[in-house]
Formats: structure tokens, sequence, C-alpha cells
């Protein structure tokens, strides 16, 4: 049951004055929930402003800024209303001070209105956004008017939230401050000690000073409120993150015990020899898997580092043993890709490699099923249809996850609710920076690929101007008459008017009228899986030698002999992305090349981006830079795809509190695992205010 102290905290913010369907409808969109019954007034709590508005009366008219907001005190001159009849010429008031003239601009106004606002001979407070247009000051429709006289209501500083279309700003503070002045002092849950240390208010006084700063300072991320906040964001998904492994620790998993006689099968068959950090990472899931407790690990792996290689060799134990493992990719696609791949190493040793798919014909699938029901089917790889209802495993000792960000918590814990307990091992391509590996999969241990597999050439990476767009179809031109391939990436898939981005399509159009007898193909998000899958097969095969393509091909795509690589709009994209879009190419045996296209000028994030991928190919070192350029927020995708879904904390400001808030939640989870005492109690709040139901569900079932 949720304590009754939070009670005003999961209100619908429907029982706020002012607030119907419609605009409750808006409130879901901007808090990011599904609809206006899942929207809490503790959603409208997390729903910090982004900017501050200094409304100080400015220097004078002539002083200033186009596009800023400015507050100043003028003399009204004159009235200018708009000829009869003609209501879409805007209403003029000309305005002087000592500096200079400017004009105030209405549209549609009441001229009575605007003449008791604004008296001519009578000085005014006037505030709002200005602009210069034939060298007179302007600016339309002012956000306050008011006589000199009441000039000390006008607020020093203003608030800017982030907004939606169609709901207005004054409803959402009005809506704010009713559930403000509501807000109840509640037990604190922070230990006294780093409280103080830090400086932080309670948790509703920290909500309080964010929601009304008192200047620039109270706006930045290392304000006393705001790191207060961040530290209860963190605090919160640590201990959720303890809990699941907890939970999932409790499960007995499967000791194995083998002598590893596939596992040499299949090294014996391989072309190549394992690299230090390959062996490495199989001796510590062998080691996890051959204890009482189930294996839950997470293994990073640049793009070609050779997880899938790790990944079978310990698979082959599992096999060993009696039992099933399974692969899951994300998308069709990549799983078909592993299932080649494997079956012709897991030969060597014999082992039967199956696929389920969403899209296998009915007959096959209920063969498939069969199989792994029996346990004929050894190795199963597939897409998340492998953790449906209709699966049922004779004995499932390995589960491997492929990109765990697109793998949140929830799937975690949904693949321990089939009532199997695998070792778990999930892989990601992503290099994650140490941060963030703790915030999302605190409840992993991790093992990390450094090196290339053996054989792989360094990757050339050079950028260039668009306008030098003739030369790059001539090197083409070239290369693919020498028999090379090359992917040309764009950020579109069609031409839109609002962008200067060039899509895909018309990417495609232009390079096939400029490289005539070139076959060259396209492929994009909106184009079905078939039609994806044909694409990208026809330049496997050789029969395309140009792939114009989206960002669809950005996660593991195999084609070895492709050695050009194409990036338009390079700064368009963020440091991660790119790196992975560059590992596509360098795949074989020939040295490769990356092209990185861009339209000066350059802002300098992106210089810096564009500089960093020139001088290096290390995945991790590529995170770190780009942890520290953008935040965490685009770093493993959206929100809802189970990453830390942080309102106020980040990862690139606040890492120092996130090192203590892992420790806080061991050592909550050590002396209190029940959450029974005091401290206990107002942690359950916590996790409650913080929407982390699954956790306390952990608690209750114990």
């Amino acid at each position: 049951m949720r304590p009754n102290e939070i009670d005003l905290f999961f209100r619908a913010v429907s029982s706020l004055s002012g607030i119907g369907p419609k605009v409750a409808d808006l409130l879901a969109k901007l808090t990011g929930r599904e609809n206006r019954d899942e929207t809490k007034i503790v959603d409208l709590f997390f729903h910090v402003p982004s900017n501050l508005i200094d409304r100080q009366i400015g220097p004078g008219i002539a002083h200033v800024l186009e596009g800023g907001v400015s507050t100043l005190k003028v003399f009204v001159d004159r009235h200018q209303p708009p000829p009869r009849g003609r209501r879409n010429v805007p209403y003029r008031v000309y305005v002087h001070d000592e500096t200079g003239e400017m004009a105030l601009t209405f549209f549609k106004a009441h001229a009575s209105w605007l003449e008791k606002s604004l008296p001519i001979g009578e000085t005014v407070i006037i505030s709002g956004k200005t602009s210069w247009f034939n060298g007179q000051a302007s600016m339309v429709h002012p956000d306050f008017m008011m006589k000199e006289a009441d000039a000390k209501d006008l607020p020093r500083y203003e608030t800017v939230y982030p907004m939606t279309a169609g709901l207005s700003a004054k409803i959402l503070k009005k809506a704010l401050k009713e559930a403000l002045d509501q807000l109840p002092d509640l037990k604190d849950w922070i230990d006294d000690t780093l409280a103080s240390r830090n400086s932080f208010p309670s948790f509703s006084n920290a909500l309080r000073m964010v929601h009304n700063p008192r200047d620039a300072g109270d706006m930045e991320p290392l304000s006393p409120a705001r790191r207060r906040l961040a530290y209860d964001e963190f605090l919160a998904g640590q201990l959720s993150l303890a809990l699941v492994r907890q939970k999932i620790r409790k499960l007995p998993g499967d000791p194995l015990r083998v002598q590893g006689v596939l596992r040499q099968q299949i090294l014996d068959a391989l072309p190549f020899p394992l690299t230090y950090s390959q062996q490495t990472s199989i001796d510590e899931i062998l080691a996890d898997m051959g204890k009482e407790e189930r294996m839950l690990r997470l293994l990073q792996g640049d793009v070609g580092a050779g997880k899938t290689v790790v990944a079978l060799l310990t698979m082959a134990d599992a096999i060993e043993a009696g039992g099933q493992a399974v692969l899951m990719a994300p998308t069709e696609i990549l799983a078909r890709q592993h299932h080649a791949s494997i079956s012709k190493m897991a030969e060597a040793a014999g082992i039967n490699v199956d696929i389920l798919v969403g899209k296998s014909k009915a007959a096959e699938r209920r063969e498939t099923l069969a199989r792994i029901e029996s346990g004929e089917a050894q190795i199963i790889i597939g897409t998340h249809a492998l953790f449906q209802d209709a699966v049922v495993y004779k004995k499932l000792l390995m589960a491997v996850v492929d990109e765990q960000h697109r793998f949140g918590v929830h799937q975690r814990l949904r693949l321990t609710a089939k009532g199997v307990a695998p070792h778990m091992l999930v892989m990601t391509a992503t290099p994650i920076p140490r941060t963030l590996v703790l915030s999302a999969f605190g409840d992993m241990d991790v093992s990390k690929l450094t090196e290339k597999p053996a054989g792989r050439k360094p990757i050339s990476t050079v950028s260039i101007d668009r306008e030098r767009m003739n030369e790059m179809y001539d090197r083409l031109r070239n290369a693919t008459a020498n028999g090379k391939k090359a992917y040309w990436i764009c950020p579109l898939v069609e031409d839109s008017e609002l962008t200067d981005l060039t899509s895909a399509e018309a990417r495609h159009k232009e390079l096939s009228a400029a490289l005539p007898g070139i076959e060259i193909g396209l492929v994009h998000g909106r184009m079905s899986g078939e039609e994806k899958d044909e694409a990208m097969m026809a330049f496997k095969r050789g029969e395309t030698r140009i792939l114009v393509a989206t960002t669809v091909i950005e996660v593991g795509v195999d084609v070895p002999d492709a050695s050009i690589i194409v990036i338009e709009h390079a700064e368009r994209f963020g440091l991660a992305q790119l790196h992975q879009l560059r590992g596509r190419v360098g795949r074989g045996d020939e040295a490769s090349s990356c092209v990185l296209l861009f339209k000066s000028p350059l802002s300098e994030t992106a210089t810096a981006r564009l500089n960093i991928l020139r001088e290096t190919e290390d995945g991790f070192r590529i995170a770190e830079e780009d942890l520290r350029l953008r935040g965490e927020g685009e770093l493993l995708g959206t929100r809802q795809s189970g990453t830390p879904g942080f309102h106020i904390a980040r990862l690139d400001v606040h890492a120092d509190l996130l090192e203590t808030a892992r420790n806080d939640a061991r050592y909550i989870i050590e002396t209190d695992p029940e959450l029974k005492s005091e401290r206990g109690q107002a942690i359950r709040m916590l996790l409650y205010l913080m929407r982390r139901d699954e956790a306390i569900r952990f608690i209750r079932a114990g």
C-alpha cells in the first residue's frame, strides 16, 4: 500500500483547478505519460524549468538585442490604429526613451484596451522579445505592460518550461503553484551526514526551489536543490537495480561443471586465435556459470571485437551440460545473420542451431517449437519471439541478449518470470562510459573486449566539406571500377521542406544519375522487413555496388567486402552513432576508409566530434567524449527503451552522486533488505515517488 503522506503526488492532474480533459491530455504528452489517467501531480513536479528570463529594467531602447527579452521604461507618444476594415494591418503604438524610439506591434487588438493599457503622454514599463527592422527597434505583443507605479508587481525572474503545442505556460504555472502550495514535508530518506555535507535542502524544499528560482545560479545543475533531486533519482534507480539483482540472484542457477570438450572443438576449427580480452571474458563468464547463483553479466565490446565468438564458446558449455541456450537479437535481420555465422562455427562441435522469428511460416514454426521442447534444438537464435508463451524449453541454461539498450530491466525480469532461471549474458556493441554502466546496468557484472580481432585493418577517417561532392563521386566511380563496395549514409528517408538535409531517396536518384552503369541499392526504415533484407542481400551478393541507406544499417549488418562508408551531414550525428556506422567497414582484410561529409560552418561541438573520430577508433574513449559533449540522454536511445529516465540527474555533471548512491543502495540492501526500519519506510516513499513500483513489488514478494 502506498503511504498516505504522498497521496497528493498521485492525485490526477485533472484534480487541479482549471485542468479539464483537453489540458490533461496535453500535460500527459508534455510529461511523457501514456494518457491523462496516468498523469499525476508528481509528473508535474518533475517537469522542471529549463530557462530563466531576467525582467530587470534594461539600459534603454538603443541597447536592446535582436531576439532578446528586454524590460524598458518608456514614454507613450502616439497610437496608430489600422485603417477601417483592414483587420490584417497591425495596430502600432510608438514609444521612446532618452536613447531612442520603438514601435509596439499588436495584431487583431482591441483599440479601447490598448488606449487604457498604454495611455498617450504617460510613462509605462514594457517587457518582451525585441527585434530590429530597418534600423528601428520593435516589440510584438509585449509580455507585460504596466503603469510605472505598478512596476513593483513585475517579477524580477520568470521561469521558462519546456512546452508542447496547444498548452499555455500560464495554465501550467498556475497548476504548479496550486500543487506546490499543498506540498507536504516528508520524512527524509537521505542520511543526515550526507545531506549536510552536500548542503542538500529537504525533498519538498528542493522541489519548491527548483520551480521558484531566485536567480540564474538556482537554475544550474550544480545548485543544491537540483543536486538533491538528482541524488534522489540516482538512489531510487540504484535501489531498483539492487533489488532486481537480489531477486534474480535468489533464483538458484544451474552450476555448469563440464570438461569444455565442445568448446575446444569449436576453438580448434576457428581460423584465428582469440584475443587476450576474449579469453579473459570467457574465463569470467564460465567462472560465473560454475557458481550456485545465476550469472548476470554485461559483455561490452566495440564494433567487430568478437562478442559473438565469446557467446558461442560459453553457450557450448551449456550444451555440454545437457542444456539449451538462446541468443536474442533486436531485429530479424540480425537474428538471421547470427544464425548464419553461429551455425557455421557450431558445426565443428555438432551442435544443432535453430532460428525462431516472428515471420516464420506456421508449419515451420510448429516444427521448430517441437524441436525446442524435445531438446533437439540446442542453440536457438531469434527475436523477442523466443520468450512468448508458446515457446517451451526442455532445459534452458543460458540466455544471451544482443544489444542491451533495447532490453531494459523489465525485460530482464520477464525472462525470469518464465519459471526458468537461465544464466544471463547481455552483449552490447555500444561502448558505454562507466557512469552509464552503473546507472543502467548496476545489477550486472561487466566484461570488456578491448582489442580488435586479429587481421582487422585500421580504418582511415577523413572529413570533407559537401562543396566537394563531385570529387566524392569521382572517388566512388574509381573504387567501384576496382571492384570495391561502398555505403552512403543519409540522415533522412525523404526530402522535407523544413530541413536542408539530403534524403536517402534524393541521394539515391542523384548518385544513379551521376554514376551510370553502376548498380545502386537503397534501404531505409519505411521499407518492410522483406524489402530491407532483399536490399541488404543484393549488396552482400555484389549485385549492387553502392548502398544508399539511412541509419537502419547502424546495428550489426555484416558485409565484409564493403570498404568505404560515406556519412552525409556527419555534423548532425552523435559521436557514438558515427562510430557505430564507421564499424560497418573494416571487417574484411582490405584497408577501409570512412568519409565524413559536413556542411560548413561547423559548430564548436560538431568540430570537436569530427576531430575525435579522426583521432581514434577506441570506442570506449569515444563514448566518454560523447557523454562529455552531449549528456547521457541520447547515448542509449530513448527513455522508453529501459534506459535511465532521469528528469533532473545528468550523468555528465552528477557522476560523483551516482557513486555515492550506488554505495548507499548496497548498504541499505545489506542492512535493511525489507525496508522495515524508519529510514526504510521513508525509502519506500522515495521508490513510489520515482515511479519504481516494480522494485516495491520485490520487497513485498521478499
